[in-house]
């Protein structure tokens, strides 16, 4: 049986008894509050310090010190209305109640977590859970992140088929990790890198491309976003049906990547599952994390599990030290809780429904917006070269300076004029990505297509968007220069 859930009030005593040193006792706290103001001196010193210089250049090293749902809050007590989730992961919006207590519910447990030599009790439930929404798949690998279930796919592919090659898309992101890497389709991210793994990009929705690839007989799997996440590309009708018969008439296996899409933000639980295929491995993860604890999943048929972990000399053959941990499997089985007993799925189809048809509308206003498209709350704004002569002038200007610069303009005045947090989704291209909490209702949508109605009529009334973010640029950039 296992330990009841014991009191969760502080044991100062106990606190005490372990302290160490100079006796203090340990108060976490106490660190966060005393060190937060110079968190972006930390990192620039200690971390990746390209990382605050950036910000700061934007004006956007802002300092949160609370979230909740779909909203940040400064110090200041001003709120941001999230529209990024922390690139998906917080499917639920930040500090979910069910979540947290789960968090808490688990650590108070006390369990006899990652001994190496058992079957962590919460893997077998959270497994489960999660094939209840694929029944054609047997078997799941939990890993620690996104890239980490991406790479398991490959090998566990790779193994099964006995094939080396992997064929993916342009515009792919699927890590950042050495394999995961090889199929990534950004030349930013792979370059100076290599060699990486011998694998070949095909343009997305090409399914002669495929078939040529196929034809050559040593490619072990397909891999494919069912929507990118660069440029929020969705697959065309029929692609990916199409692209299972003829991956499985070649002996080769699909991988759908659901590290982002899936989980519920297309409007379906699965991405794929707005297809009717059925992929042989699936890789997921993000929103499964409830925004507290990094889990990956890789789910896969009976028969390609029972070719990687053939034997009991293969036991460990592809394992993980953190995978299945206690707190991970906790907010997943919360995490799916949620999903199912909120209708949170259900609301990511309507309220993505609602707010594309606002921005449909307003790419009817402005001829800046090019295109509105995406699923869920999976959606994609691109600009593009406009008709009239003034504007073409400046959108012209713009693209000389740099190719995706006035996404740019549009994130900053979203961001320093309404307190709307976005991205542009991928580097080089006008396309702005939003993918909130799932959680989100009338409110947030009403306030963005207010906010982005009144950027958009800026932006068609002259250069302010461009003045204002060069100006931010020079001023930030300048003054970090002459403190450094």
């Amino acid at each position: 049986m296992l330990p009841q859930p014991s009191d969760t009030e502080r044991d100062d005593e106990t606190t005490e008894r372990h302290a160490m040193g100079d006796g203090e006792p340990f108060r976490l706290a106490d660190v966060a509050r005393e060190r937060e103001p110079e968190r972006y001196d930390l990192h620039r010193a200690v971390l990746n310090p390209q990382l605050p210089r950036m910000l700061h250049a934007i004006g956007f090293d802002r300092h949160y010190v609370r979230a909740e749902g779909a909203y940040l809050f400064d110090e200041d007590g001003r709120d941001y209305l999230d529209m990024l989730a922390g690139f998906g992961v917080f499917a639920l919006g930040r500090h979910h109640p069910v979540v947290r207590q789960a968090l808490h519910d688990v650590v108070d447990l006390g369990l006899a977590d990652l001994t190496q030599f058992d079957a962590p009790v919460l893997a077998g439930p959270l497994a489960e859970a999660l094939l209840a929404r694929v029944p054609h798949l047997d078997r799941v690998y939990f890993g620690n992140s996104g890239a980490e279930a991406v790479e398991t796919a490959l090998k566990f592919a790779r193994y099964a088929t006995r094939r080396r090659r992997i064929v993916y898309c342009r515009g792919a992101f699927h890590g950042l990790t050495t394999g995961a890497l090889s199929v990534n389709g950004g030349a930013d991210f792979r370059k100076g890198f290599g060699p990486l793994l011998p694998d070949t990009a095909i343009p997305f929705g090409d399914i002669r491309a495929l078939e040529r690839e196929l034809a050559k007989g040593d490619v072990a799997a397909f891999l494919v976003e069912p929507v990118q996440g660069k440029g929020v590309a969705v697959s065309p009708p029929g692609f990916l049906a199409d692209a299972q018969r003829v991956v499985h008439d070649a002996g080769a296996l699909l991988v759908a990547d659901e590290v982002q899409c899936g989980l519920g933000r297309t409007g379906d639980f699965f991405a794929f599952q707005h297809d009717g295929v059925e992929p042989d491995l699936v890789a997921t993860a993000k929103a499964l994390s409830g925004g507290y604890v990094p889990v990956g999943a890789t789910l896969g048929r009976e028969e390609i599990f029972a070719k990687v972990y053939s034997s009991m000399d293969r036991v460990l053959v592809h394992d993980s030290t953190f995978g299945s941990n206690a707190q991970a499997m906790a907010v997943g089985l919360a995490t799916l809780h949620v999903l199912e007993h909120e209708d949170v799925v259900a609301n990511a189809r309507a309220v993505g429904t609602q707010l594309q048809d606002g921005l449909v509308e307003l790419a009817q206003r402005y001829e800046l917006i090019a295109d509105v498209r995406g699923r869920g709350l999976m959606i994609g704004i691109e600009f593009g070269r406009p008709e009239s002569r003034r504007l073409r002038a400046h959108w012209h200007a713009l693209r000389v300076a740099r190719k995706g610069l006035f996404a740019q303009t549009v994130v900053h005045a979203l961001f320093h004029d309404h307190r709307i947090l976005t991205q542009v989704s991928g580097d080089h291209i006008e396309v702005i990505k939003l993918i909130p909490p799932l959680t989100i209702g009338e409110r947030e949508v009403e306030r963005f297509l207010a906010a982005f109605a009144d950027v958009m009529a800026e932006a068609h009334r002259g250069s302010r968007l461009t003045r204002d973010f060069a100006r931010t640029l020079t001023t930030n950039t300048l003054g970090e220069r002459r403190q450094r």
